[in-house]
């Protein structure tokens, strides 16, 4: 086999793509991994936003929670995780002055937080909502590294039918409301089928219901950590474990087309080349691989649109709170939920779906600096710095376009500042630092600046809309790809990123499938 042939060429990068040239690699495969960017990872990226200020972001995905723990064991990963004592805060938007803290390591502080909000009926009501969640975790994680099941199989797995059409067959808002009555509890439990998702709670599509199945599944608890290092870390062990397999990694490669036949054609430096593969694996959205196959195969559906602004900022130290009973340190210690009441959600909604920026924007914040200082320099970290990552909801990309994006961006951060100082004691403008220019340490990134920067289809975070990790009944688990949720309809390509059956998030889960599924396709 000559230098341009392979058994494997991946197109993309990102932590999937480094996944399955990992995984095939090390059963002695022969892999070419091919990356636009100068760099690997994707959006399991840290990076120095801020000119000259020795900080590194987890700049676009900031949670680990999908990544299984047989991933991580069977390449040898040194991944480390950390787990946060805090939950949440969650601000009460009708008396900002009181709020609902969730104590990881204080269950009475925590059932105390809920009765000052007057939610005291829902502290062991969520109890009972979240055993169930972890009932539908330990019965369908397991399957996430499996060919897939049926739904009749997944259903039986389960083995509870109540459960089964409270959280798979019935709008996620049915059971919300329910068994929840205080609006501030419905909305911290609603947001998890919201992330990177512009949809109703009681819509019929059930795209609530993927989301937020995703999002409370990952390794039997759904417990959300943040990774050691910022997310760089994650992608740069994979590139490592890649390349000591034996992996031909090549950045500034910038894929044009791809063959049924398996050939890849690329420029790098100015030279158009070609790689040939027994089976091509698509690190990219199913719309982009259309794209670049000449057609519309490899497109799963309309456009993918995603529905987020993220703004990151680099402070000074954490702002004051106007409920003087918690302490910053505990309400920034978990995810944050500003403005997120269930009825808040879905006005947001209906202000989004009729053209208008919601407000206040919901949004939740996570602060990476109060668990793992490292991503600071040592001076940084010594002063009180922090950094926050903010996620808006229901910022849908059709509000932002080429020709609006810059006056959108601003408008967004506006938007997304304004709901964070409803609920702080002083402006969070008067504690950002600023950079080797004089500019306060403030960026935002909206979906069309994500595509721009990842290609990720239409900003979509998820890189298509999500789909169950279980097959129906009657589609065919025929072939390698079908059975592991990774086909195109071309028997030689497959995908092997987020837009895989079981893709989105920071999972390894597209690039462990895709790479299984070559396994088997090709005899071993």
């Amino acid at each position: 086999m000559d230098n341009t042939h392979f058994d494997a060429v991946i197109v993309g990068g990102g932590h999937n793509g480094l996944t399955a040239a990992a995984y095939l690699a090390k059963a002695g495969k022969s892999v070419a991994v091919l990356e636009r960017d100068d760099h690997f990872g994707g959006a399991a990226v840290s990076a120095g936003a801020f000119k000259g200020v020795d900080a590194r972001l987890s700049r676009y995905s900031y949670l680990v929670s999908l990544l299984p723990e047989q991933i991580i064991r069977e390449l040898g990963l040194d991944i480390k995780l950390a787990r946060r004592r805090y939950s949440s805060y969650t601000p009460n938007p009708l008396n900002v002055e009181t709020g609902l803290l969730i104590d990881g390591d204080d269950a009475q502080a925590s059932r105390s937080s809920f009765a000052r909000v007057g939610a005291g009926e829902d502290f062991d009501a969520l109890q009972g909502f979240y055993a169930d969640t972890e009932k539908l975790a330990r019965a369908l994680f397991p399957t996430v590294c499996r060919p897939l099941p049926s739904r009749s199989e997944a259903r039986e797995l389960l083995g509870d039918d109540q459960l089964w059409a409270d959280f798979i067959e019935n709008p996620l808002g049915t059971v919300v409301t329910n068994r929840l009555s205080h609006d501030l509890v419905r909305g911290l439990v609603a947001t998890d089928g919201l992330i990177g998702t512009f949809t109703s709670l009681d819509d019929p599509s059930l795209d609530a219901n993927r989301c937020f199945l995703y999002h409370v599944i990952g390794n039997e608890t759904g417990d959300w950590d943040i990774p050691l290092g910022g997310m760089g870390s994650v992608s740069r062990e994979l590139e490592r474990v890649a390349r000591e397999a034996g992996a031909v990694l090549l950045a500034g490669a910038e894929v044009t087309d791809i063959s049924d036949g398996g050939t890849v054609r690329f420029q790098r430096g100015g030279v158009v080349q070609e790689f040939h593969g027994e089976r091509v694996l698509a690190n990219v959205s199913p719309w982009v691989l259309g794209r670049l196959l000449g057609d519309a195969s490899g497109i799963q559906g309309e456009r993918p649109e995603g529905a987020q602004i993220k703004v990151n900022l680099l402070l000074r130290r954490l702002p004051g709170l106007r409920d003087t009973s918690v302490s910053p340190e505990a309400a920034f210690g978990g995810t944050f939920h500003i403005n997120e009441g269930h009825g808040q959600l879905e006005a947001a909604y209906r202000s989004a779906s009729e053209g208008r920026i919601p407000s206040p924007l919901p949004c939740e914040i996570y602060c990476h600096s109060l668990t793992d200082p490292s991503i600071l320099s040592k001076e940084l970290a010594a002063s009180g710095a922090q950094t926050l990552t903010i996620f808006g909801l229901h910022t849908p990309g059709r509000l932002v376009t080429e020709e609006n994006n810059e006056q959108m961006r601003a408008e967004l951060q506006a938007a997304v500042l304004s709901s964070l100082n409803s609920v702080l004691a002083e402006p969070v403008e008067d504690l950002l630092l600023t950079d080797a220019d004089g500019n306060p340490c403030i960026e935002a990134k909206t979906t069309l600046d994500l595509e721009a920067a990842l290609n990720m289809t239409g900003g979509n975070i998820f890189h298509a809309k999500l789909q169950w990790p279980f097959l129906e009944d009657d589609e065919p688990r025929k072939t390698p790809a079908e059975r592991w949720g990774v086909g195109t309809g071309h028997p030689r390509v497959f995908l092997c990123g987020a837009g895989a059956r079981r893709g989105g998030g920071v999972s390894g889960l597209g690039g462990h499938n895709a790479a299984m599924a070559v396994l088997e396709d090709l005899g071993n």
